[in-house]
């Protein structure tokens, strides 16, 4: 393998290395103007004209043969501007992505006034492209709905038994709705199909008994005709009394499930196009009408149908599905995939109550809408034609094999006139309105070569398309001069795009070394350690020397490319804080600085505060710079704390001296000095509520001085001082002494009206138990009980002597 000034080098293989990537994807997210910051050109240390394309749009790359310094290498890969200043004019490789517009017939303005193939409804049909990957490039895409576009109309009907009213509603249909499309299009035709459900079980009756007539026991409908999957009934058509005859024929069915087979008939219509009709040049609408949910994919298992839809036609001899008990339900990225393909326009005609079903169905099948449909199919003209009108109200674009290496972007500008970036869709269109697209165009790499692409795009339901193919410009036009056993490489190795690429066995910028083992010695010469890269990565090894990289940054150097002056660390984005100089990665600082950035002053001027203290006493004097340690405490000189103790006082002093030139701050230079950051206002009436702000009082004559203080954001203290002290008057005699008497004289009244009140308390409580005792007294109510007669008899017993005899006896 040929290597390019010693290095290992692969002009075929144009995948970008991993760093080449890594450094790309830098440089995208954060672009960079040549001359100022990081150059990715140059960083990026390509080793050939093609990797350096790879880098970024904006690296060019200098084939000259005498290009740069002998002491040093010059990068090759570098902005354009730069290689031209460094003397690289005419000999830049620079390729950019072109656009070429290579068919571009004008848009249409009717379609039906002449031949239909003729009808173009998209502006340009075809373009090429030449991408160099990362150099976006765009055109502009034009599009619009021509007046009186013909139009194929596909009726797909429900036929299950719930139909059968709806079926009753729709037998004159054809004429009615030919008369409305004519309305709209001089060329309208109009088929018919039904389907019910796949005839197994368990989704149909597949008893005998109900092989003829499923709605055998079924009283509200006794007969019906044999269940069927679709079945194709009347090609596309002008001819709408045909349409009439056909679905005055039809009898409906009854599957056993409530889901239908519907979409099992959506893809044959859709994929069927020679039985159906289709036309290339007319616009595609299939109704599909229903009043319950459809069977989808993986239902079929259910009935042992395990093979997935193949998406193919499958329409016998009698124009019906013959793969329904072999094919399980399509899915609807197939659904979608086939109408797309075939640019058909699917109108959701279904009940109310399913409606947000299939609603959902519209946001997964691209170019799908969805009407209400009354329950006897009354409104199905209406229906069709706000379909129809919607339909052709609005445009979309949609990409179809898209390469995965060409990333897109669109831009659409609607009829309002604006913009509208990531947009590709335009709507409330009128017939004949015209819409606009940018569409961006970006190679995010490059393939192998001589690889192209071509995609298409197409708006949804169209058969116009605009077809995009895509080659990308990887190689650079020097590698067409190559000279192989080149002098210049000293018969060594091919000379091409400025550099050499060296034989097998030859190193050195021009292939003048011989590896081997005196090749081995002259590579470790150029290794600072075994195991770390050539020349630090940051130079080639020419032989047995290092020849270092120029950077826009500084200078490379060293033995070893190891060293430069302006890898150092930083301050704020200053090398070595602009307080020393950059030695092989080192800051060597200047004297008064001292840190690994040279970024910490030794000097503490800055750190004494206005009163002489070494940052006010609340705080270290750290590189120069205040580090407060006193709660609370900010400031410069950390001369700012509202909460520390004694700031009322230091605030006290510049209102004393400036409103009322007295204090220990009287003298004028003082004041001015200490009092600079403040500013003083006087006010009638002191506010209080500002929660920031910090009140203070001291006395004067008997009064009280007060003041609010508050920190600004700029630095300086506010002072909100009253104008006049707040002293209070002493109180009169007069007015004491009345307010004691008033005082006593209330309180007695207090007191006695408690005692009334707990004396009233207790005699009702003895009333109240006097009246219950007196209830209780058992005596006649006509005699008193207290009364007693003022007579009372007592006998006394005794004992006397009376003429020497004894007499005992009782006295009354």
């Amino acid at each position: 393998m040929p290597r390019r000034g010693g290095l290992p080098a692969s002009a075929a293989d144009r995948r970008p290395p991993p760093l080449l990537l890594l450094l790309r994807l830098l440089l995208l997210a954060a672009p960079l103007q040549p001359g100022r910051g990081l150059n990715l050109c140059t960083s990026g240390s390509a080793t050939s004209c093609e990797e350096c394309l790879l880098i970024h749009p904006k690296c060019a790359w200098c084939s000259k043969e005498e290009f740069g310094s002998t002491k040093s290498i010059t990068s090759r890969c570098d902005f354009l501007q730069n290689l031209i200043a460094n003397g690289c004019a005419g000999a830049i490789e620079n390729p950019r992505s072109s656009i070429s517009v290579v068919k571009n017939i004008p848009l249409s303005s009717k379609g039906s006034g002449q031949t239909h193939l003729d009808v173009t409804q998209i502006m340009p049909q075809k373009v090429a492209l030449n991408l160099r990957p990362g150099d976006k490039t765009s055109f502009r895409v034009q599009v619009r709905q021509v007046e009186d576009y013909p139009v194929d109309l596909y009726y797909l009907m429900d036929l299950s038994l719930s139909m059968n009213d709806d079926l009753d509603n729709i037998r004159n249909l054809g004429t009615k709705l030919a008369e409305e499309m004519r309305k709209l299009t001089s060329n309208f035709r109009l088929g018919f199909g039904s389907f019910v459900d796949k005839n197994i079980s368990p989704f149909s009756y597949t008893a005998p008994r109900y092989q003829n007539n499923p709605c055998i026991g079924y009283k509200l409908f006794p007969s019906c005709v044999p269940s069927f999957g679709f079945r194709h009934l009347l090609s596309l058509t002008d001819k709408v009394d045909r349409f009439n005859e056909e679905v005055q024929k039809q009898k409906v069915s009854r599957n056993r499930d409530a889901p239908e087979g519907g979409f099992d008939a959506i893809l044959q219509a859709a994929v069927c196009k020679e039985k159906i009709g289709w036309r290339k040049e007319a616009s595609h609408l299939l109704v599909f009408t229903t009043d319950d949910v459809p069977h989808i994919a993986l239902d079929g298992k259910l009935g042992g149908l395990v093979q997935p839809h193949d998406g193919q036609c499958h329409l016998n001899e009698a124009n019906e599905y013959s793969a329904s008990s072999q094919l399980d339900y399509p899915s609807l990225a197939l659904l979608g995939e086939k109408l797309a393909e075939n640019n058909i326009h699917l109108i959701f005609a279904v009940t109310k109550n399913h409606y947000i079903l299939y609603k959902n169905f519209t946001a997964l099948i691209p170019g799908t809408t969805v009407e209400i449909l009354h329950k006897d199919s009354k409104n199905i003209i209406e229906l069709i034609v706000k379909a129809y009108n919607s339909i052709r109200s609005k445009v979309e674009l949609t990409v179809w094999d898209s390469p995965e290496d060409v990333g897109l972007t669109f831009t659409a500008t609607c009829q309002d006139g604006l913009s509208y970036p990531g947009l590709r869709k335009c709507g409330d269109l009128k017939i004949g309105d015209t819409v606009s697209f940018e569409v961006a165009v970006e190679a995010r790499s490059c393939p192998a070569e001589n690889t192209s692409h071509t995609f298409t795009i197409k708006p949804a339901g169209f058969r116009d398309t605009l077809e995009v193919a895509v080659t990308y410009s990887c190689l650079c036009g020097c590698t067409d001069h190559a000279m192989p056993a080149s002098s210049k490489c000293s018969g060594n190795g091919t000379y091409t795009c400025g550099l050499c690429e060296c034989d097998a066995g030859y190193l050195g910028a021009r292939c003048e070394c011989e590896e081997g083992a005196s090749g081995d010695v002259h590579q470790a010469m150029c290794r600072e350690a075994e195991g770390k890269p050539l020349c630090s990565g940051r130079g080639e090894c020419s032989c047995n020397q290092c020849l270092c990289y120029e950077s826009e940054f500084g200078n490379i150097y060293g033995p070893f490319c190891e060293c430069d002056d302006f890898s150092c660390a930083r301050y704020k984005g200053v090398l070595c804080s602009g307080h020393g100089e950059c030695h092989c990665g080192e800051c060597k600082c200047h004297a008064g600085y001292i840190g690994d950035n040279c970024n910490c002053s030794t000097e503490t001027d800055g750190c004494v505060s206005s009163d002489g203290q070494m940052c006010s006493g609340r705080g270290s004097c750290i590189c120069g710079k205040c580090q407060c340690t006193e709660p609370g405490a900010f400031g410069e000189t950390c001369e700012k704390c509202p909460t520390c103790p004694g700031v009322c006082s230091t605030k006290r002093d510049c209102i004393e001296c400036k409103l009322f030139n007295s204090g220990r701050l009287a003298d004028n230079q003082t004041c001015q000095k200490h009092c600079k950051d403040e500013i003083i206002t006087t006010v009638d009436v002191l506010e209080t509520d500002d929660p920031n702000a910090i009140l203070c009082a001291y006395p004067v004559n008997n009064c009280v001085m007060k003041f609010t203080y508050l920190e600004l954001a700029s630095g300086k203290s506010h002072l909100t001082v009253l104008k006049e002290p707040a002293c209070s008057s002493a109180p009169s005699a007069v007015t004491i002494v009345l307010a004691v008497i008033g005082s006593v004289v209330l309180i007695g009244i207090i007191l006695l009206g408690l005692w009334k009140l707990l004396v009233t308390i207790h005699d009702r409580r003895e009333f109240d138990r006097f009246q219950s005792e007196r209830s209780r007294a058992r005596y006649e109510m006509a005699s008193n009980p207290l009364y007693r007669k003022p007579i009372s008899t007592h006998n006394v017993e005794f004992t006397f002597n009376k003429l020497n005899k004894s007499y005992n006896g009782t006295v009354d």
